[in-house]
């Protein structure tokens, strides 16, 4: 048998060929040449950050948060750059769901 890590290796490259992923790829870079969009882009993630941390610490996002989430989620849509990101990595995101339940499923086994 191959060694694990080629195999892992081997993964990582025909992802990265995929059509999917160059799409998300080619979305990121139209996202990195519009100021604005590359404004928008960047509060998001500081701000998911935030979302995530308060999660974490095993809270509920406040009022004000999840207002600020539903505003985020119009500026998101509205904006055409950022919107065709999220549509690809979307597309992208069915491939590694599959792939996640391939190399986990030996896991899974275990504690059946």
């Amino acid at each position: 048998m191959s060694n694990i890590y080629d195999v892992a290796n081997e993964l990582s490259r025909g992802i990265r060929d995929l059509p999917e992923y160059k799409a998300v790829l080619a979305s990121k870079e139209a996202i990195d040449a519009d100021a604005d969009a590359k404004a928008l882009f960047g509060d998001y993630l500081v701000f998911q950050q935030e979302i995530h941390g308060v999660i974490q610490s095993g809270q509920m996002p406040t009022e004000d948060q999840q207002k600020k989430m539903q505003e985020f989620a119009e500026k998101l849509q509205g904006n055409p750059i950022v919107n065709e990101f999220f549509t690809k990595q979307q597309q992208l995101s069915v491939y590694l769901g599959d792939i996640e339940r391939i190399i986990f499923d030996p896991v899974q086994d275990l504690f059946k």
